[in-house]
């Protein structure tokens, strides 16, 4: 959380190890001739964070005269190019903390450029001479650790073939946990949506949809959202609702196709039994992480449509394209309800189903970017005559939306820019509506944002830009909405979406999610965000707003628009002392 560099110690000519923040981006394309020594400066650092918390930093480690293989783990380990030094990292605490322990690897941005991103499962990584290698350290202290200082060390030995391991290296830091305690992530205040692409996931295993292998894999996918606050859960109940991302515009098209996860089938006396397992089943898992808040349920409103490549409406005289695939009985095939009184009948279950499970109330139909505000207005209709019990949702990129105050929504979430152009109607809004208000980033606007390319601190702003315009969270579309071979391949529509615009993980080898910096520097502005509201909570207003002005640097939220012209810096901080004042405000007891 806080760090503090001590002055820099003398680095030996054979290895350059160091410390940096957690803000700390390597990107290795052609570094200059001394980067690892530059960069490697720090050799001691102090840490602060409360309970229910973590303290992260990272280490460097590069070498000006070899290559080395560098390593976090205990085996015998050789290396199969032959006589390379071998360099074993250990770290040593009092600290009542469980601690990550994990080497960072580089992806490829847009740009070519190697950039530090993805935290791995693997231990051993081999770099080249000159190459930095950044490895990650956090220490999670849980609401039982006991405040106090605490001692940590950083060791590094070395050793070529069947050498004795020699000390090389030693860096120190030092780890303050506060009385305070933040809540658990399933109690963060922060709205978080972060949507699901299931599907997606399947794939990249290998492994049915909704079989019991994938639902393995939703384990844990949906652990690391609930760490993060996540309170809604994606559901999709149609085929293509997004049209697989428009794929077929690309000259290398990756597989972004999301599918029902309610099966259908039409008996040979023409009823249709709706299998409701999966979807309950999704519920009920997410609903052990402590993502309960919302069922935010995609496929029945504002399909994408693109009918000269085939993705075009089914049901005949219906306004959208909603898209109901059934396996028939009494031929042996899949079909697609195209009656719309099927298609009634069909959501007309869809909602005696949510009412019967109790969920109505946490129901969200979602509008994805609507562009057309007529055939929405007629869309929404239809469906509220269908099924009077549902609600719905908006994401929202056209500021005639906002203005329009559409009947039926409760829960608005502009795209930034909308939300800073449209700043006084959305305050007006919220006085009428009683649903939540987020905002969300995509392939725009360019700043702030998550991808690859961004600056670091970004990620962290995000949450504070909620605390700042008085907005309830912020959505993303992009979890795991993975290009074909992430890992090897992570650009993708590149003058569209920029490296990492698709993901804030990566599909691990066993069957767990590799998280990102990008993942990291994010939870760290929720929990920020979190610390706000006890301050608030505490009757601190004052100087939660005081640690805000010192941030952000415009007088109106109109100037965050791209239209303003105005640069990152000139928006807020790029310091991450700044961020870091927030904890030097302590909760006050009430008298």
């Amino acid at each position: 959380m806080t760090s503090e560099c001590s002055d820099a110690k003398e680095v030996t000519d054979e290895m350059n190890c160091g410390l940096q923040n957690i803000f700390y981006k390597y990107v290795w394309s052609a570094n200059w001739w001394n980067q690892g020594r530059e960069d490697t400066q720090v050799k001691h650092l102090e840490l602060s964070c409360c309970k229910n918390d973590s303290a992260a930093f990272q280490a460097l480690i590069s070498s000006d005269q070899e290559d080395m293989l560098v390593t976090r783990g205990r085996d015998a380990l050789l290396w199969k190019g032959g006589p390379v030094q071998i360099v074993r990292c250990e770290v040593e605490t009092d600290a009542p903390c469980k601690v990550d322990f994990l080497l960072i690897g580089l992806i490829e941005d847009d740009n070519r450029a190697m950039t530090s991103d993805v935290l791995l499962d693997e231990p051993v990584q081999f770099i080249r001479k000159r190459q930095i290698q950044p490895i990650w350290v956090e220490l999670h202290a849980d609401e039982s650790a006991a405040a106090g200082q605490y001692e940590g060390k950083l060791k590094f030995y070395t050793h070529t073939m069947f050498e004795d391991e020699v000390l090389e290296s030693e860096l120190t830091f030092r780890l303050t946990i506060r009385e305070q305690a933040l809540p658990k992530p399933q109690d963060y205040s922060f709205y978080l949506d972060l949507w699901q692409h299931n599907c997606n996931i399947a794939r990249k295993y290998d492994v049915s949809y909704w079989s019991d292998e994938h639902f393995m894999l939703l384990d844990s996918y949906l652990y690391s959202l609930a760490q993060l606050g996540q309170k809604a859960l994606t559901l999709v109940v149609s085929e293509e609702p997004w049209s697989g991302q428009r794929s077929f515009i690309d000259a290398e098209p990756s597989d972004l196709n999301e599918y029902s996860i309610i099966p259908i089938v039409r008996r040979k006396d023409g009823q249709f039994d709706y299998d409701f397992s999966p979807l309950d089943r999704y519920v009920e898992l997410g609903e052990r992480h402590g993502i309960d808040r919302e069922l935010e349920v995609f496929g029945l409103i504002n399909i994408w449509k693109h009918d000269d490549e085939g993705y075009g409406g089914v049901v005949e005289d219906y306004p959208d394209a909603i898209r109901v695939r059934f396996f028939d009985e009494a031929s042996g095939s899949y079909k697609f309800i195209r009656d719309i009184c099927d298609l009634q009948a069909y959501v007309v279950v869809l909602e005696q189903h949510f009412i019967a499970k109790g969920w109505i109330d946490r129901v969200r139909v979602v509008a994805d970017e609507p562009a057309d505000l007529a055939i929405f207005e007629e869309s929404l209709a239809c469906l509220r005559e269908m099924a009077p019990s549902l609600w719905y949702k908006a994401a929202i990129n056209h500021t005639e939306f906002i203005r329009k105050n559409i009947e039926g929504i409760v829960d608005y979430v502009p795209a930034l820019d909308c939300a800073a152009e449209e700043f006084e109607q959305l305050a007006q809004l919220r006085e009428d509506v009683k649903g939540t208000f987020a905002y969300y980033v995509c392939c725009s606007p360019e700043k702030p944002n998550t991808f690859l390319s961004s600056p670091s601190i970004e990620s962290r702003v995000i949450p504070w830009l909620a605390e700042k315009l008085k907005l309830d969270g912020f959505l993303r579309w992009n979890y795991t909405v993975w290009p074909d071979k992430p890992l090897e391949k992570l650009s993708y529509r590149p003058l569209i979406w920029k490296a990492g615009d698709t993901n804030f993980v990566y599909p691990g080898k066993n069957g767990k999610p590799l998280l990102s910096l990008r993942y990291k520097w994010l939870q760290r502005g929720i929990r920020d965000y979190e610390y706000m509201q006890l301050l608030k909570r505490n009757g601190q207003e004052d100087q939660v707003e005081e640690i805000l002005q010192h941030v952000f640097r415009f007088e109106h939220p109109r100037e965050l628009a791209p239209s303003s012209g105005k640069t990152a810096k000139q928006l807020y901080s790029f310091k991450v002392d700044d961020y870091d004042r927030l904890y030097q405000i302590d909760i006050e007891p009430n008298e």
